[in-house]
């Protein structure tokens, strides 16, 4: 072996002995080994201590809730899934129900479930996005003028069975306008007046109510048909309007509604005096057949 700096390890020297960590007597170390609950702790602080409270923005899916309150749920996006728990005193505060196929944002700890060594999001709070959103701000707002009495069955009126005149709030150039008018006239000779305004669109509730109010100050209607064809619900949304349910449910005269489809229910029909699935079943309701 050289002398001095220039000093190179033995060649016969195995690798061990030049990898290996040098102990007290020049041998090496024994490696730390971990409890596997001692190792799955200290990866869940880990975690907790990277990431604190996040958020995150995925799908439902195995949501089951058991007899204790917990809420047990995948939370998924394209490419990946993670279990998530919420516990009971944090899932009483959630406002709506959660269903499978929900898009929600969750905000949590990342932890392990040490029993299970499994990865999961501990959740504290949920917040739908998207129509999620809007859905659970619909169902606050049918609460509140359910409250106050707006869809009493008791307040409903009876529909005239032999109407003069026929009132009808929708656009002049939708095709639900020209379905009331080609049944409402193979049944009878009724009169028909239209109040036109657009059915859809963010300007479109002031525009409903003010047409709606045009119809109330004509004496010779007798009955009003409100409402518009199918399309999605983002499109069928203005009839969900406070004002125009308001509007709906303080009119003089009798008001049939028919907003989309048949499984389309709007605040429109809840407020209304009697719903129809669609606008030619609308005119069939407010219309006898005289050639009967």
């Amino acid at each position: 072996m050289r002398s001095g700096g220039d000093a190179r390890p033995d060649p016969q020297l195995g690798m061990d002995a030049l990898l290996g960590e040098p102990g007290g007597d020049g041998g090496p170390q024994e490696p730390k080994v971990y409890g596997v609950g001692e190792v799955v702790r200290l990866a869940s602080r880990t975690l907790e201590q990277s990431f604190g409270v996040v958020w995150v923005e995925g799908e439902i899916s195995n949501l089951k809730r058991i007899a204790s309150g917990h809420v047990f749920f995948s939370l998924k996006d394209g490419g990946a899934q993670i279990s998530a728990v919420m516990f009971r005193s944090d899932a009483r505060r959630v406002r709506g129900k959660l269903e499978n196929g929900d898009a929600v944002r969750c905000r949590g700890s990342l932890r392990i479930y040490e029993a299970q060594g499994r990865f999961q999001l501990y959740v504290s709070r949920i917040q739908p996005v998207g129509l999620g959103e809007l859905m659970l701000a619909l169902e606050e707002l049918k609460a509140k003028l359910a409250a106050e009495g707006l869809f009493d069955p008791a307040s409903k009126r009876p529909i005239p069975p032999a109407p003069r005149v026929l009132g009808v709030v929708t656009s002049r150039t939708g095709a639900a306008l020209r379905d009331i008018i080609q049944v409402a006239h193979a049944r009878s000779g009724v009169r028909i007046i239209v109040s036109h305004t657009p059915v859809q669109g963010a300007d479109a509730p002031p525009r409903i109510v003010a047409a709606l109010r045009r119809l109330e100050a004509r004496p010779e209607v007798d009955t009003i048909i409100i409402g518009r064809g199918g399309g999605s619900v983002e499109d069928l949304w203005c009839f969900n309007d406070e004002r125009v349910a308001r509007a709906v449910a303080a009119c003089p005269k009798p008001i049939i509604s028919a907003v989309g489809h048949e499984v389309d229910f709007t605040l429109c029909d809840h407020a209304a005096d009697l719903r129809a699935a669609t606008p030619s079943a609308a005119a069939e309701l407010a219309v006898p057949d005289e050639r009967a």
